[in-house]
């Protein structure tokens, strides 16, 4: 009994390491590659009127695609979320997945890409989903 405790104990240990660098992300297969990939989520409602389909196509072509130029995908979305005074916000929005290798320039870009999203259209907030990803192409 004595000498079994150890053992116990060192599984123990060996699970909990083994968690942790599932925390790191995903262990990519042959021909993947590991990435980020990154969600945006940009409501359209402004204190006075809404984000139009043109004033995003030119925020993008303007600050997100110099930027990003190696690609992006967008989208227009429905969602709702809660707002800094409690209420129920139901609006359109569009969505912005950007892959990218892990970088403090990326993360400076996205950065800039948020404050002026919520700067230029008086945003409270842009939603952002962060995760590791395995890519290949």
């Amino acid at each position: 009994m004595i000498q079994r405790v150890p053992v116990v104990l060192l599984c123990g240990l060996a699970g909990l390491l083994s968690a942790c660098s599932a925390l790191q992300g995903p262990a990519c297969g042959p021909g993947e590659q590991p990435l980020v990939n990154e969600l945006l989520y940009f409501g359209t409602t402004k204190p006075r009127g809404t984000v139009s389909t043109e004033d995003w196509s030119s925020f993008l072509g303007s600050t997100v695609t110099p930027r990003f130029p190696q690609g992006l995908s967008a989208w227009q979305a429905a969602g709702q979320w809660q707002s800094a005074d409690g209420s129920l916000t139901r609006e359109n929005s569009f969505v912005l997945n950007l892959v990218h290798p892990e970088s403090e320039a990326a993360e400076n870009a996205i950065q800039a890409i948020v404050a002026e999203y919520k700067s230029r259209f008086e945003q409270e907030a842009v939603l952002r989903v962060r995760s590791q990803a395995c890519v290949s192409f």
